[in-house]
């Protein structure tokens, strides 16, 4: 049997084998994988994705798209740089005479606080920086009669070569601060040779931020025949790369776009000595700490390094602290405070629908006052608000982020030259928008937070002018109207009965309130940015206060709490319930009472206890 078997298989392996049948051809392949993968090649539908969406309504793009690869680290101990000078500054002989009780009391009338080691004393006029009389007639010849407060102390640290914090309020000079001792520590140093980069380069978060920036560089820079370059996401790569490539002296730009350059060779940080980071915190909100610390380890480590911003939360000061070296830290003003040259009012109308009869009514007086900016929220709203202006017979401006940038800068300069006496605008406009002819900032939607809030009615009131900025709100913006009064108060500004009714409709702002002490600071919106610790509302003793600490409290609750209405008749039944519960269920094992209004509490949890406190006028021993 095996040897037949054997013969078997010689003879299959001796027969004649015909490739074009015996092999498997394209078909037959296709019909076995269809048959092996019976889904191949059908689309699944997929979930709709849930789309988030920016302050001017566009769609955010998904996170694995947005990310801007920082430079890669480099090794400073390889490249042979050049040493250079960046201590300028003479202290005038009139302020070598001022004593330590002298700078002290006028640091207190500037509204400076100042930390670090060995900070220099603050000046008071231009004569005592030093500058060449070039840079004074240009001064001059910009209309500035004395520095502002954050000029007076941050002009010697920079020009001292110092590394430094800046933090003061929107309009208050922090541009020139840095732009001018830039241009002193620019020319102390070799003219650039071709195909080498910067000497300063400042980084800022946004398009309109830059070109503002930039065009007071220009203005200053010429003086001297330096160069700027704008460096911006949406202007043309090639216009900008060939701008850099010819050589300049100052570099303004927004991070993603500079690494951009640098990766293609386009320019080099190597010359770099004078680094700028404006509106750091708005940076590091954007997501690009990453790139803000790789942009600063690729610069040599000897630099001069200045941080300047509006607002400076705990968190971000401490990642901006680690690309400084013993910096300086001055604070103009409290932190996150708004100007107190711009007067604020607050309107809480009942809904959304009476905000437009609001402006039609009032728009006319606003518009014979000066320019006006309006401020809406998405970008779909600030088209629908233009239109409906438009129809009735408003000339107006139209900004948000879908604009393109030729666009922008056409509304932008009109606007400027008084062609446009409105301007309706997202977020977009917040920071950085320099127009002194603005007069008058509308809130038509409330901020997201309190810093765009804060930003935004600092499109007014620059420079020592006077300006007046709207809010409205409805009943709906409890949470917001919480932030708000405390924004006021911290710019000493009064505080409307129906904004405090509206505030005290958030439980967390009424609980803050009624402490009988100091509220505390919550990291909501303007939470934690350094406002003022004030006592709560009524805080004096009290009839009820004598029996027990928690009777300040529960009188301001009486103040406030509402008596009427859904909510009122909700609370006193959930109260009558409550104590209902404790007469029948709890009795002496768990706790003694001794009235409805003074408990001792056993073994309930604190958490619980104080959600209850606020509801039941239940206050604790």
């Amino acid at each position: 049997m095996k040897k037949l078997e054997e013969k078997e298989k010689e003879k299959t392996l001796t027969k004649g084998i015909r490739d074009d049948i015996e092999e498997e051809d394209d078909q037959e392949a296709y019909f076995r994988y269809m048959a092996e993968n019976p889904t191949a090649g059908l689309t699944q539908e997929e979930d709709e994705e849930e789309v988030d969406y920016d302050s001017d309504g566009n769609p955010i793009a998904p996170t694995t798209k947005k990310i801007i690869l920082p430079l890669p680290p480099i090794d400073h101990s390889e490249i042979d740089y050049p040493p250079f000078e960046k201590n300028f500054y003479i202290e005038h002989e009139e302020l070598s005479s001022l004593t330590e009780a002298g700078v002290v009391e006028l640091r207190k009338k500037l509204n400076l606080k100042v930390s670090g080691a060995v900070p220099p004393k603050p000046a008071t006029s231009f004569a005592h920086f030093g500058f060449d009389e070039q840079l004074m007639h240009q001064i001059r010849k910009s209309e500035y009669t004395q520095p502002t407060p954050i000029q007076c102390q941050g002009v010697p640290i920079a020009l001292g070569g110092r590394d430094m914090i800046g933090i003061a309020k929107t309009g208050s000079g922090k541009t020139a601060a840095f732009i001018w001792p830039m241009l002193v520590h620019i020319m102390d140093q070799k003219e650039l040779e071709q195909g080498e980069g910067p000497i300063a380069v400042i980084v800022c978060p946004t398009r309109e931020l830059c070109q503002q920036i930039h065009s007071e560089c220009k203005r200053f820079g010429k003086v001297y025949g330096l160069r700027s370059v704008a460096v911006y996401g949406g202007g043309s790569m090639w216009e900008q790369a060939k701008a850099l490539q010819e050589g300049a002296e100052i570099v303004v730009c927004t991070p993603g776009r500079l690494i951009d350059h640098v990766k293609k060779k386009a320019t080099s940080l190597q010359r770099v000595t004078y680094l700028v980071f404006d509106e750091a915190d708005r940076m590091f909100d954007m997501g690009f700490e990453y790139q803000v610390r790789s942009i600063a380890s690729h610069v040599r480590p000897d630099r001069q390094t200045l941080l300047f911003s509006a607002t400076f939360r705990k968190k971000i000061e401490k990642l901006a602290r680690d690309i400084l070296v013993d910096p300086i830290r001055v604070v103009q003003g409290d932190i996150g405070e708004a100007n107190e040259d711009v007067t604020q009012i607050v309107e809480v109308l009942q809904s959304g629908q009476e905000k437009w009869g609001w402006l039609t009514r009032r728009l006319v007086e606003f518009t014979s006052a000066g320019s006006v900016l309006v401020f809406v929220t998405k970008k779909t709203n600030c088209e629908e608000l233009a239109t409906n202006l438009n129809q009735e017979g408003y000339s107006l401006g139209l900004l948000h982020g879908d604009m393109d940038q030729s666009e922008r800068n056409k509304v932008i300069a009109d606007f400027k030259k008084k062609n446009l006496p409105v301007l309706v605008a997202t977020d977009v406009a917040a920071r950085g928008l320099d127009i002194p002819s603005i007069r008058t900032v509308v809130n038509y939607d409330v901020a997201r937070d309190i810093d765009t809030h804060t930003h935004r009615i600092g499109r007014t009131g620059r420079a020592g002018e006077k300006g007046v900025a709207y809010t409205l709100l409805t009943t709906k913006d409890t949470s917001f109207a919480g932030d708000l009064v405390r924004n006021l108060e911290g710019a000493n500004q009064s505080v409307s009965k129906d904004l405090m009714d509206l505030a005290m409709q958030n439980p967390w702002f009424r609980k803050s309130r009624f402490k009988g002490g100091k509220g505390k600071k919550l990291n909501i919106g303007g939470g934690g940015l350094g406002y003022r610790e004030r006592p709560g509302l009524g805080s004096e003793p009290t009839e009820r206060s004598s029996s027990g600490g928690g009777g300040a409290a529960l009188g301001n609750y009486e103040a406030y709490k509402p008596s009427t209405g859904a909510m009122g008749e909700r609370m006193s039944a959930l109260k009558q319930a409550f104590q209902m519960n404790m007469r029948q269920n709890y009795r002496m094992s768990h706790f003694i009472i001794r009235s409805f209004d003074t408990c001792i509490f056993y073994q309930i949890k604190r958490t619980a206890l104080l959600e209850f406190i606020p509801l039941f006028d239940v206050s604790i021993y």
